[in-house]
Order: C-alpha cells, then sequence, then structure tokens
C-alpha cells in the first residue's frame, strides 16, 4: 500500500509532504488513541476536552488555516490545509468534523466580522479558548434555507432569539453560535452567546461518527444585541449559500479519509488473509475490488481538490464543490461497503475497523445538503432551470 500512497503524493510539493508527514506523525501517535477511546464511550469529547485537541491541531493550523494572516490566522493555501484535513479525516474523522465547524466559523467571522467582533469571538476561537456552533437547519428545514423559521424580534438595542436548530455540530460544547434566522424581514446571521442568551442543547445519538457531537438546539428568546448581527442584515442566504460551497468540499475530504482508511484496512487484510491455499489478495474478484476502490478513491480526491484551487480562485464553484462532495460521499460508502466484503464475516464484528469505517462513511452522503441535492444544484446550473 505505501507504494499507491507515494504515487498519490507525488504531486505535492516538498513542502506540502513534509508537513502532512510531520502532521501523520502526530496523529497517529497522538489522535488515533483517542479516536479509539471515544468510539468506544460512544459520545463525543466534552468542551475541555475538545479544546485541548483543537490546541494540538492548530499546532499544524487546522483551524486557522483558511484565515488571512491579517486577521491572526495561519493563511495556509486551501490546498495544503485539504490535505491536512484528509489525513486527520483518515485518523479521526469525528474530530474532522468538529473541525471543520470551528475552522468555517473562523471563516466566517473573518470575512464578515466588525473589527469589535473578531477580537471578541474571532480571536478567541483561533486561541481555542472558545468552540463556536453554526445554526442553520431545523425540525422542517433541511437544505432549503429560504424556509428558516428560527426568528429575531428587536427591542431597542436588543435582540431576542426564538427557535429549534437541528443536525448542530459542536452544539453541546459551543460557548456560541451563529445562528441563521429571520430578522427585521429578510434573513440574518447573529451571534448568541451561550451565557447571555442561555440556549440549552440536545446529543443525538448516530449511526457513526459517535465521536462527533450533533445536537438539537432550542433558543427561547435567547438574548443578545443588534452588535451581534453578522455582517450585512438581510444578508443571511446568500451568506450562507457561500458558506456551503466551501463546507461541502471539506465534508467530501472527510469521506475521502474515512475511505482511504478503508482502502487500507482491505489491503492489509486481503494479503493477510489465506483462503484456497493463498493470500486472497491472490483471487481476481479481490484484486478487481481494489483496483475499483482506488480508481474511485483517487477520482473523488482530485474532484475534491479541484474543488480546493477553484476556491482559492475566489472563482463561484457551486457546482464543482457540489459534484466533490456527491462523489466523494457515496464513493466512500461503496468503498466501505466493499472493505467489509473483502473482510467477510469478520468485517461485520467490532474486532475490525472496516466496521466503524462503514458506519461512518453511511453518515457522510447526508450533511450540508443530501447527494440528492447536489445532483438539483449540478441539474439547476447547467440547464438554468430549477428542479426545487
Amino acid at each position: 500500500m505505501d507504494n499507491v500512497i507515494a504515487a498519490a503524493h507525488a504531486i505535492y510539493t516538498d513542502e506540502q509532504r513534509m508537513l502532512l508527514e510531520n502532521f501523520r506523525r502526530m496523529a497517529e501517535a497522538e489522535l488515533a488513541p483517542h479516536a479509539d477511546e471515544y468510539e468506544a464511550l460512544g459520545r463525543p469529547p466534552d468542551a475541555a476536552a475538545l479544546k485541548r485537541l483543537f490546541a494540538r491541531v492548530e499546532e499544524f493550523g487546522l483551524i486557522s488555516g483558511l484565515i488571512p494572516e491579517a486577521d491572526g490566522g495561519a493563511g495556509i493555501d486551501r490546498l495544503s490545509y485539504g490535505i491536512l484535513y484528509e489525513e486527520l479525516a483518515r485518523v479521526w474523522p469525528d474530530l474532522s468534523v468538529a473541525v471543520l465547524i470551528q475552522s468555517h466559523a473562523a471563516f466566517t467571522l473573518s470575512l464578515l466580522g466588525s473589527p469589535e467582533q473578531k477580537e471578541a469571538y474571532l480571536r478567541p476561537l483561533l486561541r481555542s479558548e472558545r468552540i463556536a456552533c453554526t445554526c442553520i437547519s431545523e425540525p422542517d428545514v433541511g437544505s432549503n434555507v429560504r424556509e428558516v423559521k428560527c426568528r429575531a424580534e428587536r427591542e431597542g438595542d436588543r435582540i431576542f432569539v426564538s427557535g429549534q436548530k437541528l443536525w448542530i455540530s459542536n452544539g453541546a460544547q459551543s460557548d456560541f453560535a451563529i445562528v441563521v434566522c429571520n430578522l427585521d424581514g429578510g434573513m440574518s446571521m447573529v451571534i448568541v452567546d451561550r451565557e447571555t442568551g442561555k440556549y440549552e442543547s440536545r446529543e443525538l445519538r448516530k449511526l457513526g461518527l459517535v465521536g462527533a457531537s450533533t445536537c438539537e438546539l432550542f433558543f427561547d428568546r435567547a438574548e443578545t444585541t443588534s452588535e451581534h448581527v453578522l455582517g450585512q442584515p438581510g444578508g443571511g442566504l446568500f451568506q450562507t449559500l457561500k458558506l456551503f460551497e466551501s463546507a461541502r468540499v471539506f465534508v467530501g475530504l472527510t469521506s475521502v479519509g474515512i475511505a482511504q482508511a478503508a482502502l487500507e484496512c482491505a489491503v492489509s487484510y486481503a494479503k493477510d488473509r489465506h483462503q484456497h491455499g493463498k493470500p486472497i489478495a491472490g483471487h481476481q474478484l479481490i484484486q478487481g475490488y481494489l483496483a475499483d476502490m482506488a480508481t474511485q478513491l483517487d477520482a473523488a480526491r482530485l474532484l475534491c481538490q479541484r474543488g480546493l484551487q477553484l476556491l482559492e480562485l475566489g472563482v463561484r464553484c457551486d457546482t464543482q464543490t457540489s459534484m466533490a462532495k456527491w462523489h466523494a460521499t457515496e464513493m466512500a460508502v461503496e468503498i466501505t461497503g466493499k472493505a467489509v466484503q473483502i473482510h467477510g464475516g469478520n468485517g461485520i464484528t467490532k474486532e475490525f475497523p472496516v466496521e466503524r469505517h462503514f458506519r461512518n462513511a453511511k453518515v457522510m452522503p447526508i450533511p450540508d445538503g443530501t447527494t440528492e441535492i447536489q445532483k438539483l444544484v449540478i441539474g439547476r446550473n447547467l440547464t438554468g432551470v430549477g428542479a426545487f
């Protein structure tokens, strides 16, 4: 398997390869044991533990990497950042989801925040002192952001947010929430502090990614102020759609990392497991499986990396990021399923990691727009006709 990985990394620069190798050594030594620990516990890390983990990965720029240096970020190019992010997802996808939310909350604050908001919210995020969540989906509102029902009402300089949000990553550990809601007849993003807003969270149990927090959040006249409106009032719809454009690539890369881990398990097992007098890797059907898996994985990785490069250029790329998210997440389900099949009966036991990889992969086609939504985005952009 080493020669396959080496070939995949040959297109990286010397600096990117060195960065990846250093991060891999740290992740396998320090993060992999925690991945096993929280998988066994069946729950995510608490806020204090998550902040320590954020601080550790931030030593490689995984929280601040997308933020320009002027705002205190590492200013890493998106391709280099994506290479590190994929490796984190290979070792511990649950943590990569938490990092995705934290880093994109920081990205949103950097892009839209006032100097005062950046000082109060962005700086503590970059120092891993506070945890953010972004609240978009609701019980009756998934991918259609226009139907958001959560509302905010002004009373003088104060704003009171009421509503319910669902599928909120980092919700239980969050110190503040960036809430997409209706304000003054338009859609806006409003920052709500947990301490003053008193919002509540309920952790949801999931099929996979059990070490990643996924919550229902409740806002009952959660108090904030006019100074906490993020970006232009009424610009929440456009701002949210732009956030999707970036986040979908990283959901795809999460799936690439999961699939890479499953492929490595399958290759290793196929070489070690003997049947009919030889390693099962010597059987044509198994080699056909592995060839399909490796090719589909590389195709998904390249789609995601193209999306990263387009985002770096600052051009509109919602078609390409939807392609990357759709293909990578569905690919991961297929690859992890084949990895289970190669393991036979052992693949459905918790004694082997492919069972975990399969459950984790099965989650990924759902968040940040289902596969079906991605196809509608692509189709609309190709034809100019909406099918929503």
